[in-house]
């Protein structure tokens, strides 16, 4: 962000979703210095970046090497022997405009420090990190501490003596309806049953629009107690008046100070450790990296690879920590583990450990989110070979862009690696990730091997931010494209192909029974669970595994699928639980996300449906016929639409010949909407109504509307009537204007159609009852079939041209439609309006991303990969991850197993496919398994 204050929401679009737009004003502020640009810093340098901040510097005094090559994605084979910082700031500088990036290549001093808010230490060793955290903490810079080695990593975080968490976990807070409050000591509050998201013990809530006790609307944030589903307690409210009805109840939260230890300090606190279930081996860990940095300043070097004498030398000096440390178990064969393969550099360690370092260095920039309180040690050892007997390969440098890696697992992996046949689908912010992943691997880049990449999508301007692949200049080409050829600049020993297809039954004739019989394996990137399901069905029918991963904000998970040995990503299990209830949005909405999606559907009816029926009408003589199919009050509707779009205002129709004309429709739809159908509404249900049981009508979830009274100086009636205008114009090919002051004139002219509530008119109170009512309309239905039928109508001139809903397009009337439309039924119903930024990703349905989040999954996914390659067959050795970076909380567990089930092969032939075994152990589920057999 170049100005404080002024954010590129074209280009954060997604992320201002995760952080909000405080917490990236104050990253706008941030200077961050990154020091060491292997593997693990260029991975956090990307990602925070990539994130916003104001300036990033990054340091590092050495050249470039061949280990750097396996995880360092901005160095290339003719750097070698340069400067990693100075050969990494131009493509890094590329990465965000807002961003001032800058490479310094001497050592680190105290006056270079002082010069930032944050301080990122990499490939340090343990006396500079002492003594600059000394410095860093007495001057209140955070500091962090991000290292890795082999399949290990370290992360710490020191954010000083008192630092201030603005939003603990980033979710919005709790809100609800009241259904009552008592008047007692203490008083308790009742909620309606639909809430959100639960109230817990301890938040501080305030209320509003309390009708009765209107004390409540007065007082400040009030702590809760005695929290169940839908009921808390608060003070005292027995000298306040009685309640009669409504309000809402709304969480407050709450800013808390943590206090951080320095490291020297922290070093002996082994409950500052954050394990994820490996307990033993992370406190092992914990010392362990301790007693490398102690070997590599006696010998000057990390332990030779492989070597035994090596290996027991750090694990005596383990021991020796341990006198202090006194744990009661060690992992000695994590110790060996990591002395043999220390020396390597593995980009999908980098890229998990880099990824969780940003999302610490955002938190210290912006006061979002809880910080790292202050050790996280990861380990992946299952990735090597479950025999360990193949190990004993000679596993030294040979001077290859992948010795980093070889390091690790030896050189007959890494061609085996090489050889690899991998499709991946999705091509957007995870599978940027991971094809980078897989270019630094070294995956399909051999003889033989070969990666198949496909995504139908196109380059937006809002995809920037976090697909780190693609550029300004690549906007509106093909991601797969893109993607595909970066990948080869990355690693010009590639075997990469680009496809367009969409993932679907309509492909199967591309991606069919030898394309798939011929991988070794699938990995997914996809960002909806019906394509998931599908890819899920077809790698379960030709038995290939499948590694997929998927990210919401800042929560990540990855799942692996393996033939025979683990359960499939299944069906759909999603239910329509969530959706809102019909009569809700068209009558009684309570909650703001029910007017958007009721002005969501308001402008896909008329800008869309409407006149797509209106072309099939006019194109096919068997539409209307299908249409009276749908049943009554569906057709009705339809055959109404498709008339009044298709004749004048002369003959009563709302076909507009001019600019004027739609101006006028547009000043009486909004008549229509928020006037005269609420005056409806309240003619059939007045304020006062009771139920049958004698109780207030208008209680709990049933908010009691108002009409509205068109002003032409309000800036939301206008913003409306301009919209919904230019749509209309639009969808017949007539050109509108912004300009207010004339739309406002012509709408001195319009006359609006006088309204009288009619007492004949039903409303729903259910969905049910709405279905029971759909074949009452039969009379009615023929008289506009009748009136369609006897319609002279010219096809090619009364063409309309339906719209595609865009919400990343700010200039085309559409999120402006949506929010005024949205706003203006909210203001019907007493619910508090959204700004434009939270309307547009309700209503546009966007799903909040952030880079470190997609960087940490894609991480674990290739880590699931090296166990695939390898052939694992422990179903222990196999991860299922699930984090949640906001509080630095992540679970691994193993997969769940593959159902086993009994075939009876009595009456089969002896050449059946299954005659060879009597027992199956198949990871498909059993509606794949049905349709197999079936076939």
């Amino acid at each position: 962000m170049s100005d404080i204050g002024e954010i590129d929401e074209g280009f954060y679009s997604r992320q201002l979703y995760v952080l909000g737009h405080e917490a990236m004003r104050r990253m706008g502020t941030a200077d961050v210095l990154i020091a060491g640009m292997r593997g693990l810093g260029v991975e956090i340098a990307k990602n925070v970046i990539l994130s916003g901040v104001k300036t990033v510097t990054i340091q590092d005094e050495g050249p470039a090497e061949w280990t750097d090559l396996s995880s360092q994605f901005f160095l290339k084979e003719s750097n070698l022997g340069q400067n990693r910082a100075t050969c990494s700031l131009q493509q890094l500088s590329a990465l965000n405009p807002h961003v001032r990036v800058s490479a310094h290549t001497g050592p680190l001093d105290e006056d270079l420090l002082l010069q930032f808010q944050v301080v990122v230490l990499t490939d340090s060793s343990l006396h500079d990190q002492k003594r600059f955290n000394e410095l860093c903490h007495s001057r209140g810079i955070k500091f962090i501490v991000a290292d890795s080695k082999g399949l290990c990593g370290q992360l710490f975080c020191d954010f000083g003596e008192e630092f201030e968490v603005l939003d603990e976990n980033g979710e919005e807070p709790a809100s609800a309806l009241i259904e009552s409050v008592s008047k007692a000591n203490p008083g308790m509050v009742f909620l309606t049953d639909d809430l959100p998201r639960e109230f817990s013990n301890g938040s501080k809530v305030i209320f509003s629009e309390v009708q009765g006790m209107t004390e409540l609307n007065s007082i400040g944030p009030v702590e809760i107690k005695d929290c169940g589903k839908c009921f808390f307690s608060i003070g005292n409210t027995s000298e306040f008046s009685q309640y009669e009805r409504g309000g809402v109840v709304t969480e407050v939260k709450q800013p808390c100070k943590l206090k951080f230890k320095p490291l020297s300090d922290a070093l002996l606190d082994h409950k500052l450790l954050k394990t994820n279930g490996k307990i033993d081996r992370h406190n092992t860990l914990h010392l362990a990296f301790q007693a490398l940095h102690s070997f590599a300043r006696k010998e000057q070097r990390l332990p030779r690879l492989r070597s035994q004498s090596d290996a027991d030398s750090l694990l005596a000096i383990v021991g020796e920590l341990n006198t202090v440390a006194q744990l009661d178990q060690l992992d000695e064969a994590a110790v060996r583990t990591l002395s043999y393969t220390a020396q390597g550099q593995l980009a999908p360690i980098n890229a998990f450990i880099g990824g969780l370092a940003a999302q610490e260095v955002i938190k210290a920039c912006s006061g979002k989110f809880t910080p790292l309180q202050q050790w996280l040690y990861f380990d992946a050892l299952e990735c090597l070979p479950e025999d360990e007997d193949q190990l004993t390969e000679d596993c030294l440098a040979e001077g290859t862009r992948y010795d980093g890696q070889t390091a690790v697992f030896g050189p007959a992996f890494q061609e085996k690696l090489e050889r690899q046949k991998y499709f991946l689908v999705g091509a957007g912010a995870i599978g940027c990730e991971l094809l980078k992943n897989f270019a630094l691997m070294g995956l399909g880049a051999g003889e033989g091997g070969q990666i198949t990449v496909t995504d139908m999508d196109f380059i937006e301007r809002s995809n920037l931010n976090r697909q780190f692949l693609f550029r300004s200049q690549d906007i509106g080409k093909p991601k797969s494209d893109v993607a595909a050829k970066a990948v080869r600049e990355m690693n010009p020993r590639m075997n990469i192909t680009a496809h367009q297809n969409r993932l679907d039954a309509d492909s199967e004739g591309v991606y069919d029974y030898n394309f798939f019989m011929g991988l070794d394996g699938v990995a997914a990137a996809l960002d909806n669970v019906e394509a998931r399901v599908y890819l899920d069905g077809r790698c379960v029918q030709h038995q290939k595994p499948l590694v997929e991963g998927g990210t919401l904000g800042c929560q990540g998970s990855t799942v692996v699928v393996v033939p025979h040995l683990t359960k499939s990503y299944g069906p759909s299990t999603s239910s329509s639980n969530d959706a809102i209830p019909l009569c809700t949005l068209k009558n009684f909405p309570h909650r703001i996300e029910h007017t958007l999606q009721w002005a969501r559907d308001q402008f896909e009816g008329l800008f869309k449906q409407t006149p797509e029926n209106v072309n099939l009408f006019l194109r096919d003589d068997g539409f209307v016929e299908r249409t009276l199919g749908l049943g009554d009050a569906e057709a009705l509707e339809v055959l109404w639409g498709l008339w009044s779009s298709l004749q004048n205002t002369e003959a009563g129709g709302q076909r507009p010949t001019s600019w004027e004309d739609c101006v006028s429709w547009a000043r009486c739809k909004w008549e229509t909407l928020y006037n005269n159908d609420i005056r409806q509404l309240l003619h059939c249900f007045p304020p006062g109504e009771v139920t049958a049981a004698g109780l207030p009508f208008w209680a709990g979830s049933k908010r009691c509307p108002h009409p509205l009274t068109f002003d032409p100086n309000n800036t939301t009636h206008m913003d409306y009537v301009v919209a919904a205008a230019n749509l209309y114009g639009q969808i017949f090919r007539i050109s509108g204007t912004r300009d207010r002051a004339s739309i406002t004139k012509t709408l001195e002219k319009v006359r609006l159609p006088s309204f009288t509530p009619k007492s004949s008119v039903k409303i729903h109170l259910s969905d049910e009852e709405m279905e029971e009512d759909k074949q009452d309309d039969k009379a009615e239905l023929e008289e506009w079939k009748g009136k369609l039928a006897s319609s002279s109508v010219e096809s090619s001139f009364m063409l309309m041209y339906p719209i595609d809903f865009e919400k990343d397009d700010d200039s085309n009337f559409h999120v402006d439609y949506i929010v005024a439309a949205s706003n203006l039924r909210a203001e019907n119903y007493d619910i508090p309006a959204a700004d434009r930024h939270q309307s547009k990703r309700i209503a546009g349905r966007i799903i909040p991303a952030i880079a470190t989040t997609t960087a940490a999954v894609a991480g674990l996914m290739c880590l699931e990969l090296y166990k695939l390659v390898q052939g694992h067959r422990n179903i222990s050795s196999y991860s299922t991850a699930y984090m949640y970076l906001p509080v630095t909380h992540i679970v691994f567990c193993p997969p769940s197993p593959a159902h086993g089930f009994e075939v009876s092969t009595s009456s089969l032939p002896p050449t059946d496919i299954f005659s060879r075994s009597q027992r199956l152990c198949l990871s498909a589920p059993l509606w794949i398994l049905q349709s197999f057999l079936s076939g």
